[in-house]
């Protein structure tokens, strides 16, 4: 009978993966034990190594062996493993001295056999050959699958602090499978533990929903989540994974300011339609200083600066925005490594991060997946394009004509991300996008200036170069008014150099210049918003969304909380919004 257990355990170890969790923990064990009858082995070429995992008496065992090494010696390992644990029989007997020198000086006495196809497989084969997928492990009476570079988490962790009302997902990252493929299935602890306590007895689990991400109802407040990962490649499966949070559930902030702009988009955008978003997040680098917790946001309570608690109000606002395009500033490191990325992953976008050279943020460019496809990236920092590329060598000459003004920008670490897509559905329909934050301080006008200049230049050479007649969108944190300088550069075309913002920073900074913009007029896709940025000693526009009106037109926008919204919460960031500045979201449509 034993000769069939390699050809159920796959379906025994499904089943397993696939139970509700509210059995009596010891059943529980004992089917998990029926499941525990398989050989992982990892065996990637050009990796000198190999490493085969099981549990042998109780025990899991992790041998790490050469590729090349003959599998004999293997055998020979694993059978003195087995001798020494009782044969593999699940018992460790009591020896004597006597028959513990005895079992030294004699062979193993528990039989191992890898075979294939029900033939053993030779001994002097290569371990990188031998061990195939399919294949049957025999120790003594015991018999276990080998599966060979079955899909497995490499890294899996699960967000913590989660809210009633707020996504939750695990962060994960599969070796030989696919996330889109993964299995995820939620659990809430029967009994909510007390507050700040551990479970003192092992834990019931109730079956509490399905898909990677989840979201947790009041009925989750107090209570842990446990969700059961399962890696898979198509049909194949790998062993299941369990993540439980640290923290338990907890309630929400209710009503949040993205709450009414959702119904706006409740569904994706149609065909021939491009949500774009253009977002300053806020990076948890400036939500943490002094300056902040004191001067900018003295009215947000602490908490509500935390990273884990801000990036849940950001996930849900984000999500449910449902764009395809969104071009996001004073990104962290890693939020987009660890948080952004993953979480938007599994609402179907892929990402792009360009970091500010010095610093610990910069730009990210999310995109859905089933709608555009990225051909090309042509980022840039701004300082050193004006510096090394010949495109700008006019402009840096002006510029020249004040060493103070030159060095102050050199010494910037402004970036420009720039990307080109098709889409997907329609491949002759190509796409630019830019994404930048400009210089932010308030007498910085003839910085942003020489910026936009630079970034411009850019743009354009990009566009003729890569994406010839490519519709083009330009969004960020110019942190610049409507009327100021860059605002001009970008909508109207020029700036005269009897504009105010050459002489923003002083006499000692003035470097006065007619600058004119190598592409057509663009137009503000969302309108005169009232303010894209309110805290509270300033609240006024500094973010846009801009394009290139033979390419696209607008269709719809999402209007921006009102007055009263904001100010119900003080001004942002609030216990309800996670950032100083808010999105602004617009459906775009390709012209003909």
């Amino acid at each position: 009978m034993l000769r069939y257990l390699p050809a159920t355990s796959t379906l025994l170890s499904r089943c397993v993966a696939s139970l509700t969790r509210t059995f009596h923990p010891r059943i529980r064990r004992s089917l998990s034990g029926m499941a525990d009858r398989v050989v992982a082995v990892r065996c990637v070429a050009g990796e000198p190594k190999l490493t085969i995992s099981f549990v042998l008496d109780g025990s899991h065992r992790h041998m790490l062996r050469d590729q090349s090494e003959k599998l004999g010696k293997v055998l020979l390992r694993i059978a003195n493993n087995a001798a020494k644990g009782g044969g593999g029989q699940g018992g460790r007997a009591k020896k004597s001295k006597k028959s513990k020198a005895a079992s030294q000086s004699a062979e193993p006495v528990v039989v191992v056999q890898l075979l294939h196809d029900g033939e053993p497989v030779s001994e002097e084969a290569d371990n990188g050959e031998a061990w195939r997928d399919g294949a049957t492990l025999r120790v003594g009476e015991t018999s276990y699958e080998v599966r060979r570079n079955e899909p497995s988490f490499v890294r899996a962790q699960l967000h913590g602090g989660p809210l009633a009302g707020f996504p939750v997902f695990p962060r994960l990252e599969v070796e030989f499978g696919r996330l889109e493929d993964c299995e995820f299935t939620w659990y809430r602890e029967a009994t909510a533990s007390p507050a700040g306590e551990t479970p003192t007895q092992e834990v019931e689990w109730v079956l509490a929903g399905s898909g990677r991400i989840y979201v947790p109802s009041n009925l989750d407040i107090g209570s842990r989540l446990k969700v059961l990962a399962t890696p898979r490649d198509g049909e194949r499966s790998g062993s299941p994974k369990e993540l439980v949070s640290v923290a338990t559930v907890e309630a929400g902030p209710g009503w949040c300011t993205c709450d009414n702009r959702h119904a706006y988009t409740a569904r994706e955008a149609g065909p021939g339609r491009l949500r774009v978003l253009s977002y300053n997040i806020l990076a948890d680098v400036y939500a943490q200083t002094e300056l902040s917790r004191t001067v900018l946001y003295p009215y947000c309570p602490p908490y509500a600066l935390q990273l884990d608690y801000r990036f849940n109000l950001l996930l849900k606002e984000l999500a449910g925005y449902r764009a395809d395009l969104l071009c996001l500033q004073e990104v962290d490191t890693g939020v987009f490594a660890d948080s952004l990325a993953p979480a938007l992953d599994a609402y179907g976008l892929d990402g792009t991060f360009r970091v500010k050279e010095r610093q610990h943020e910069g730009l990210a460019t999310f995109y859905r997946r089933s709608r555009l496809r990225l051909l090309s990236r042509h980022d840039i920092m701004l300082s050193e394009a004006l510096t090394s590329d010949p495109l700008h060598s006019d402009l840096l000459e002006r510029v020249s004509a004040n060493p103070v003004l030159k060095d102050k920008i050199l010494h910037m670490s402004t970036t420009l991300q720039v990307s080109v897509f098709e889409d997907v559905n329609e491949p002759s329909k190509k796409l630019c996008v830019g994404n930048t934050h400009l210089y932010w301080h308030p007498k910085g006008g003839n910085i942003r200036l020489v910026q936009m200049g630079v970034a411009m230049q850019h743009l354009s050479h990009v566009i003729k170069q890569e994406a010839p007649g490519a519709a083009f969108i330009f969004c960020g944190d110019f942190n610049s008014t409507p009327d100021s300088g860059v605002c001009q550069l970008v909508q109207g075309g020029m700036v005269p150099d009897s504009h105010p913002d050459w002489v923003s920073g002083g006499p000692e900074e003035s470097c006065s210049m007619e600058l004119l913009s190598p592409l057509p007029p663009l137009l503000s896709a969302c309108g005169d918003p009232a303010y894209t940025n309110y805290v509270g000693g300033f609240h006024g526009v500094l973010d846009y969304v801009f394009l290139q009106p033979d390419g696209l037109e607008v269709d719809q926008v999402i209007p921006l909380p009102s007055h009263e919204e904001v100010t119900s919460h003080q001004a942002l960031p609030s216990v309800a919004h996670p950032s100083d500045h808010i999105a602004l979201v617009c459906d775009l449509r390709f012209r003909p």
